[in-house]
């Protein structure tokens, strides 16, 4: 996207022998590509985005993570990232959809034994299931219990991405005798499961969000992938990786935000005006207040990019390390993950709100579609608030305590 953006990919290059990052990267491009030619109108639509599902699994991005060669040691994380921010440039909601498909459908490798995590991946795969749901703690907590029938489970999940076109819902469930949190994973077409489209935000639209019913769902000894408790006596430093694992996609996200207002600003920019309208003027490219708000937003991004890379590299160290990584190592991943995201969520809410100013009352326009960026960047930090991760890294700076476990919502 040239000097407006940082590269849409990270620096590491991907290990895997099949189908590698460069394949992937082309691939998403091209997706990025065909879901930019009518973003702003979807958006305005605000349909659910089966299309746009149907769309990500023809060209194979579903099944992305499942390793296709025995020797791999498990998912590509680098590349999905890549992908989800290619993505995410074009259609933030499509980004969001995709990154919390990649969390989800992966977390069976922090979560569950290697058996099962491996019979859950190769069921994925064979249906190219798309994921929704999440993680986050929520208060009620949905409740999992033990019955003669086997376990149930019962309860609400309140807002949550992609249930609207999910083939999967993972969630959060505490069990009732033991009060342990698991990782649950429910197929919405199941007799209790009632899926409620009842989200109205203003932005991210298309991220396919909504709350979740569940009544006396039966449960099997598979859907239950593992224990999300925060006791480090039941929490290794490996599946604590799982928390930065998944909050580099909310990086990837804001980052791919970022990068996509500032291409499409500049673009308008450089035509001088709108090209369905020449009457409305833009402000000139060769003005030196354009340039440097341009030169203020380019590094603010690239800032954030850099940053980015720096915790991309650590997450891949410690996967790396596997079952040697220790919980130090673990605080300085997560704590290095919470800043890039901090970074990611300025250069985001600044460059969406400062590329509407750029442009002026122009960016008003409903065709342009402009505010979709703005809405998008403050409907995700408004759900992923930075101010806790701020908290966190001064905390571990001033005192050394560890970053929490804390999963994306």
């Amino acid at each position: 996207m040239g000097l407006a953006s940082a590269p849409s990919h990270p620096a590491v290059p991907s290990d895997r022998t099949g189908l590698g990052h460069a394949h992937w990267l082309r691939v998403a491009r091209e997706t990025a590509d065909d879901l930019a030619t009518d973003a702003a109108g979807r958006e305005q639509a605000g349909k659910a985005p089966v299309d746009e599902v149907s769309r990500l699994r023809e060209a194979g991005l579903l099944t992305l993570l499942t390793p296709t060669e025995p020797e791999e040691d498990g998912p590509d994380w680098p590349t999905a990232y890549a992908v989800v921010r290619e993505i995410a440039a074009a259609d933030g909601a499509i980004g969001q959809l995709l990154g919390c498909h990649y969390f989800l459908s992966g977390s069976a490798r922090f979560f569950a034994g290697p058996a099962l995590a491996t019979r859950t991946e190769e069921r994925s795969a064979a249906g190219q299931w798309c994921w929704g749901g999440g993680f986050a703690r929520q208060e009620p907590p949905l409740m999992l219990t033990r019955t003669s029938r086997g376990l149930v489970l019962d309860g609400r999940q309140s807002y949550t991405t992609g249930v609207l076109v999910a083939d999967r819902i993972a969630v959060r469930a505490v069990r009732e005798d033991t009060g342990e949190p698991l990782a649950v994973v429910v197929d919405p077409a199941r007799r209790g499961v009632l899926v409620d489209g009842d989200t109205d935000t203003f932005g991210q639209r298309l991220a396919a969000g909504g709350s979740v019913e569940f009544d006396d769902v039966p449960v099997a000894a598979d859907d239950v992938l593992g224990s999300l408790s925060a006791d480090e006596d039941l929490l290794s430093p490996r599946a604590a990786l799982a928390s930065p694992v998944g909050r580099l996609f909310s990086v990837q996200l804001l980052l791919g935000m970022a990068e996509g207002v500032l291409s499409e600003a500049r673009e308008y920019s450089r035509a001088g005006h709108a090209p369905w309208h020449p009457a409305w003027p833009t402000g000139t490219r060769h003005d030196p207040q354009v340039q440097t708000a341009y030169g203020e937003l380019t590094v603010l991004t690239r800032s954030a990019s850099a940053l980015t890379d720096q915790a991309l590299e650590a997450v891949r160290g410690g996967l790396k390390r596997g079952e040697d990584l220790t919980y130090d190592e673990c605080a300085d991943i997560s704590a290095l993950v919470a800043m890039a995201e901090t970074a990611a969520a300025r250069a985001a809410q600044e460059s969406s709100t400062r590329a509407l100013d750029i442009i002026g009352a122009r960016s008003t326009s409903a065709r342009l579609g402009f505010d979709r960026f703005w809405r998008g960047a403050r409907t995700h930090t408004l759900h992923e608030p930075v101010t806790h991760r701020l908290r966190d890294v001064g905390e571990y700076f001033l005192n050394g305590a560890h970053p929490p476990f804390v999963l994306p919502a």
